[in-house]
């Protein structure tokens, strides 16, 4: 069986604040980059039980049977008997460094995007591109003479594909954001980019050439989805609707309390004078016009077009 996966090293970036991100990653709006790396550590680390158990009690290859039925299949047919591999695959890794240097990666690179996009930005741009990987990947496996011969055999895992999309999802967005790399200095991450894009495609015929095609299909959804977004075409929105839907029967959705008040008319206690017709401030510091402004925005343009202090202010008083 010939398994692929990808890989991407680099060295010097901090990750500074990451396990107290972790943390609080389904506690905070719009956070879809720390829940997306702790979905991938808890499937990693449930995978190490699983291993072991099946493996103490019905042989390695229980623990190979169990491991295939979520490994993306290079072949048509074993893709339409297990179609839940196509997601499923980009939350698969076996080996430490596998996950490590993926999430890093992911976690670097997917903090620009959150900072300046939405974490929403950042959930699209990792499922699309592992979407785009694993169907790139199938694409060519089963059309070139070279790979003819390993396609019943082959079987991928890993969330490169995902993790390359955001990577040049950044790059494309963000061009000359510079990051510093230990031995080497600041160094624009659109050269960065470039390299591992190289890379891969220089090494698609290796051992590993199905993850590098994956790299490769990932690489392209994030420029193409960067430069959509850019023309005001978000090719994720069908996303956030299914999560948000998915997400409905499991998380109680909390409410904004909109309350009216009438001009109070009586004298003040302190000044004789009469109450203001402004909106008294909530208990998060945010007034009532406030709440209603940012409420009128989502029913106008949605909830993807509030900046981020306004979706703070919004998360903050529908905990009032």
């Amino acid at each position: 069986m010939r398994y692929n996966q990808g890989y991407g090293q680099m060295g010097g970036m901090r990750g500074g604040g990451l396990l107290d991100e972790l943390k609080n990653a389904f506690n905070r709006p719009d956070n879809g980059l720390m829940q997306i790396i702790l979905i991938n550590i808890i499937v990693f680390v449930a995978l190490i039980f699983v291993r072991v158990i099946l493996t103490i009690s019905g042989g390695r290859e229980a623990y190979e049977a169990f491991v295939q039925w979520f490994m993306l299949p290079a072949s048509v047919p074993g893709l339409l008997q297990r179609p839940w591999t196509l997601v499923s695959y980009f939350f698969l890794h076996e080996r430490f460094l596998h996950i490590l240097f993926n999430l890093l990666f992911l976690y670097w690179f997917g903090r620009i995007i959150k900072e300046f996009l939405g974490g929403g930005k950042v959930v699209s741009l990792y499922v699309l591109g592992g979407l785009a990987g694993g169907l790139f990947y199938i694409l060519i496996y089963n059309t070139l003479p070279y790979f003819a011969g390993q396609v019943g055999s082959s079987m991928m895992l890993g969330a490169s594909a995902g993790v390359f999309a955001v990577v040049v999802g950044a790059a494309t967005f963000m061009p000359n954001y510079t990051m510093f790399l230990m031995f080497i200095g600041p160094v624009r991450i659109k050269y960065i980019a470039i390299f591992y894009v190289l890379l891969a495609f220089a090494q698609s015929t290796g051992y590993n050439a199905g993850g590098e095609l994956a790299h490769l299909g990932g690489a392209a959804m994030g420029f193409v989805y960067i430069k959509q977004l850019q023309k005001g075409s978000d090719w994720g929105k069908w996303l956030h609707w299914l999560l948000a839907f998915i997400r409905s029967f499991f998380v109680r959705q909390p409410k904004v309390k909109v309350s009216y008040r009438k001009k109070n008319k009586a004298p003040s206690a302190t000044g004789g004078r009469k109450a203001s017709g402004r909106q008294a401030a909530t208990a998060s510091g945010t007034s009532q016009e406030e709440i209603d402004a940012i409420l009128d925005k989502i029913s106008q343009s949605g909830y993807e077009s509030l900046t981020k202090e306004e979706k703070q202010k919004l998360f903050n008083a529908s905990k009032s």
